[in-house]
């Protein structure tokens, strides 16, 4: 295991619709302007459209990753030429070769696109074909059936709610529903994701 590709996030990933380029303060008015639409957040813990939430969440993402405990992106459009949305790698441990895809956000104008299917595919083929993962994690809010739907569509195995799992910044309790995939699984769930990408 080459223990330097855990500790330095990616620089670039190019797909045909998307290019995931590390996040950086640069994005932040762009992003800004683009989280300002609710109905982003409706299954967020925070809602980054609402006053300065948006830049002090992105800024932390910065400092988690410098701890190299996260590696942020923001999600440009190729055809468009401009910033669409956000994503990342976190809870990222080594030591046990497994990490989570999270904090994905788009756009409405590109749901229902292709573009969240060939973010998932560029992220999961670097964590199980570069970083040779063993486990790659996925959750949503428990209330959230079109991620849920979503995740499982392309193979991701539900395991299970955990309760009480997050406390949103309106001060209720969110359950999130959590799903994985495994590093055997890998080759089947690739082959889900090139299907989908062909169909759109």
């Amino acid at each position: 295991m080459e223990n330097r590709v855990w500790k330095e996030s990616p620089k670039v990933m190019e797909g045909n619709v998307v290019t995931l380029l590390p996040l950086e303060a640069e994005h932040f008015d762009e992003l800004e302007a683009l989280a300002t639409d609710a109905r982003i957040w409706e299954f967020f813990p925070i809602d980054l459209s609402k006053g300065a939430n948006a830049r002090h969440t992105l800024s932390i993402a910065l400092l988690e990753r410098e701890k190299g405990n996260q590696f942020p992106f923001v999600i440009c459009h190729k055809k468009d030429n401009r910033l669409i949305g956000s994503t990342r790698l976190m809870d990222i441990q080594a030591i046990h070769r497994k990490l989570e895809i999270g904090w994905t956000w788009l756009h409405p104008d590109h749901w229902a696109t292709a573009v969240n299917t060939e973010c998932k595919l560029l992220l999961l083929s670097y964590c199980f074909e570069r970083m040779e993962a063993q486990r790659v994690q996925l959750k949503t809010d428990e209330n959230n059936l079109r991620s849920r739907k979503a995740i499982a569509k392309i193979g991701g195995q539900f395991e299970g709610i955990l309760r009480h799992d997050m406390l949103r910044d309106n001060g209720t309790k969110r359950n999130s529903a959590y799903f994985s995939i495994l590093d055997h699984e890998w080759d089947s769930v690739k082959s889900r994701l090139t299907a989908l990408l062909q169909s759109k």
